[in-house]
């Protein structure tokens, strides 16, 4: 352990852990590099550029080693921001062994709107286990007792597989609204990294060997942009808004090819309780494109869509009855 007051940092294959003593408080971040996608959100919505993007590595189209992260202690002051906007739950943090978020505890942060909702008198059981070995990141099991299926929410990333794998039983909602566009004619032939890194199959390789895009199911990490070989470019320019009633400036980088891009991730707006702060301003003003008139793609058309369906393994069984 550091001097009181200092972080200590430990960083292994599988975590990052920051810890930090103080006189009465404790912290401790955590950072499950498993979980993990190397995905923009952490990075863009740190305000102290604490937390770095780690490039991966692609050999022959396919994703060798995938991208990550890695934090400047000296850099981070413990806010938790990174764990509110975390699209994948990759980070903890405790204070004093107890689960607490200094941003969200003081107001800095809003907490997000979101929420996995199982209806089991509209469920037709005979997809039980369809629905549980779909879940991507395991967070669906049955309950013998009650008869249901149950969600460990805190884990759920929100990717709404379970709202087509169970016609419509579940219903998700995203905090992130927006769009993705994949362009293949513009990929590098042969690349399929966006697939390998995209932790909900809304990019994937289809049984015909072709890059395949279910947009539905898009959590809107923009990690699939970040591992693309085919990279942005940006034009900065100075932008100004208002905190607390003081003028701010900041340098604001615009994607300015975005023709050439093979992958295009939009965020226009996210659903949140109401807050008032700067950090969250500035956040917002990174993470969020301005497009908030924009239209996302519904539940009830999504339930129609063959093609989504057919995004979830072992779906051929229903498609052909």
């Amino acid at each position: 352990m550091g001097a009181r007051g200092l972080t200590h940092k430990t960083k292994t294959e599988h975590k990052i852990i920051l810890e930090r003593p103080v006189v009465t408080r404790h912290y401790v971040m955590t950072w499950n590099l498993d979980y993990c996608v190397g995905c923009e959100i952490g990075p863009l919505a740190c305000p102290k550029d604490a937390i770095l993007h780690i490039d991966g590595q692609i050999e022959d189209g396919r994703l060798a080693r995938k991208p990550t992260i890695d934090i400047d202690p000296e850099k981070c002051v413990m806010c938790g921001i990174c764990e509110v906007m975390c699209p994948k739950n990759a980070i903890s943090m405790t204070i004093n062994d107890k689960p607490e978020n200094p941003a969200l505890e003081y107001g800095a942060f809003p907490e997000l709107i979101q929420s996995t909702v199982f209806d089991k008198d509209e469920f037709n059981w005979d997809l039980k286990d369809f629905v549980i070995e779909n879940c991507p990141t395991q967070v669906i099991s049955y309950d013998e007792e009650e008869k249901t299926l149950l969600v460990n929410d805190p884990h759920c990333i929100r990717c709404r597989q379970c709202e087509i794998a169970s016609e419509g039983a579940f219903t998700v909602q995203q905090p992130w609204q927006g769009k993705v566009e994949l362009h293949r004619d513009l990929c590098v032939e042969g690349c399929t990294a966006c697939a390998d890194i995209c932790p909900t199959r809304a990019l994937h390789v289809n049984e015909d060997g072709e890059l395949v895009l279910a947009d539905y199911f898009c959590i809107k990490c923009g990690a699939c942009m970040q591992v693309c070989p085919v990279k942005r470019e940006y034009d900065e320019s100075e932008i100004t808004f208002q905190s607390y009633g003081v003028e701010v400036k900041r340098q604001q980088k615009t994607v300015n090819n975005q023709e050439k891009l093979p992958i295009w991730v939009e965020r226009w707006r996210i659903g949140h309780e109401a807050v008032e702060s700067g950090s969250w301003i500035d956040a917002l003003r990174k993470l969020a494109d301005d497009k908030a008139g924009m239209i996302e793609l519904d539940k009830k058309r999504a339930l129609k869509r063959r093609d989504l369906l057919k995004a979830l393994p072992g779906s051929r069984i229903l498609l052909d009855k």
